[in-house]
């Protein structure tokens, strides 16, 4: 009997094991639509701290999460699945919405970013907007969805207030949005500000960041019938 186990045999069979507990796999359910701080998570699923802390140390061996520090709040920690580690288990239709949202601070990057890819690649509509809106497009924003295909040429920028309806789901993609919009149902991405380095290669970076989470959510979610 072979007892030689290769690495990727393990590392999987590791996976398994993290995603066998009905509370890891509420979890990492959660993760695949959006980033949650340890505080959320809890509230959201009825976790006390001890026992959530003891399930997300597995999933963090298990190389199934990763933790970011807020952009907005230093002191907060969002915890979000790393790339490609679940890829094909969203689950289907687990939202309903008339619109995504996506929203970030200002309203000239990211959001606008997330918006024009849902555009192409989802079925639901979709809208951008902004807690602190800037006057216009960030001028490597426009240049990097041109690079993808994109067209960011007609896009303005707008405040939350003007935009988002009841029964939209709104998806804040910046840390300081999450932390600034009212305590209502959202998803939460917590994309690095490309602005902060505003170079080509920070753009691109935060592109394919939002392409893998738009990729992710378009499957979960669907209008109400």
């Amino acid at each position: 009997m072979n007892t030689e186990w290769s690495s990727e045999l393990v590392a999987r069979a590791r996976l398994h094991a993290a995603l066998g507990e009905p509370a890891r796999l509420a979890v990492v359910d959660r993760l695949l639509l959006g980033d949650a701080s340890p505080g959320e998570l809890g509230r959201e699923l009825g976790l006390p701290s001890n026992l959530l802390t003891h399930h997300l140390k597995l999933l963090d061996q298990a190389g199934l999460t990763e933790r970011s520090r807020s952009e907005g709040d230093a002191r907060r920690t969002y915890l979000r699945l790393r790339p490609a580690a679940l890829a094909g288990l969203v689950p289907l239709g687990a939202r309903q919405a008339r619109r995504v949202v996506f929203v970030c601070s200002r309203n000239s990057a990211r959001s606008q970013l997330a918006a024009a890819l849902w555009a192409e690649r989802g079925a639901v509509p979709s809208a951008s907007a902004g807690t602190r809106p800037a006057e216009r497009i960030h001028p490597l924003a426009a240049t990097t969805a041109k690079a993808h295909g994109l067209s960011l040429a007609n896009a303005r920028t707008h405040h939350v207030d003007e935009v988002v309806r009841p029964d939209d789901l709104v998806v804040a993609v910046c840390d300081n949005a999450h932390e600034e919009l009212p305590l209502t149902d959202r998803l939460h991405w917590s994309v690095p500000d490309p602005a902060a380095a505003n170079t080509p290669a920070a753009f691109d970076t935060a592109f394919q960041d939002l392409a893998n989470r738009v990729d992710r959510l378009v499957p979960a979610v669907h209008t109400p019938r």
